[in-house]
């Protein structure tokens, strides 16, 4: 998987470290990168917005096809990310970017918090691949009572919730399960999505 990190966030923050970790365990090795006003954060310190769209896939399109030719045409490859790294991962194969076999989104943004006018599903239903999103129950870009109000998604293969989880899959504090458990629980279903939707193709 091609894993890239939401908006505030660099790929080495400790909830990319513990998905990536936990990934792996269940047999998905993760290739990190960073976007490029990322990079620019890194080498200098100073925080700065997100670039545009057309940026952001295209550093995303570069990955993908690095990572495919050294693994070959052989490997299993989702792209996929945490809150706008999700998106741009839907985006990039929903614009049909060559060597993407699945999609997995870690706490999607489906719309901004309290603007349920602005929803960010359109380009779902032109995936030509399988789209997993996984999402705390919390989660302000996007609740299940938000998400059944808009009926079937076009394109949406699979959605998980994970109860009690906000946008970084923090429970509750009187939940007994913690952050790394619903993080554990969110790779282990990405490998059933791999198993059950991708293989099985």
């Amino acid at each position: 998987m091609i894993l890239a990190h939401g908006a505030g966030a660099p790929m080495d923050s400790t909830f990319m470290e513990a998905l990536a970790d936990s990934l792996d365990r269940e047999g998905i090795a993760c290739v990190r990168f960073e976007f490029p006003y990322m990079v620019k954060r890194r080498a200098d310190g100073r925080k700065r917005p997100p670039d545009r769209a057309p940026v952001l896939l295209e550093a995303f399109r570069e990955v993908v096809a690095k990572v495919r030719s050294e693994q070959g045409q052989g490997c299993t490859l989702l792209v996929g990310g945490k809150s706008m790294g999700g998106r741009m991962a839907s985006l990039l194969a929903s614009e049909g970017a060559e060597g993407i076999d699945g999609v997995a989104c870690y706490g999607y943004p489906f719309h901004p918090p309290g603007k349920m006018d602005r929803w960010r599903i359109g380009h779902f239903e032109r995936l030509q691949c399988p789209l997993l999103v996984i999402q705390g129950t919390r989660d302000p870009f996007g609740k299940p009572a938000e998400i059944e109000s808009v009926g079937a998604i076009s394109g949406l293969t699979r959605l998980i919730w994970l109860e009690g989880g906000n946008h970084d899959f923090e429970p509750l504090k009187k939940q007994p399960e913690t952050q790394e458990q619903l993080i554990e629980s969110a790779a282990i279903e990405t490998r059933r999505f791999v198993q059950e939707c991708l293989l099985v193709r």
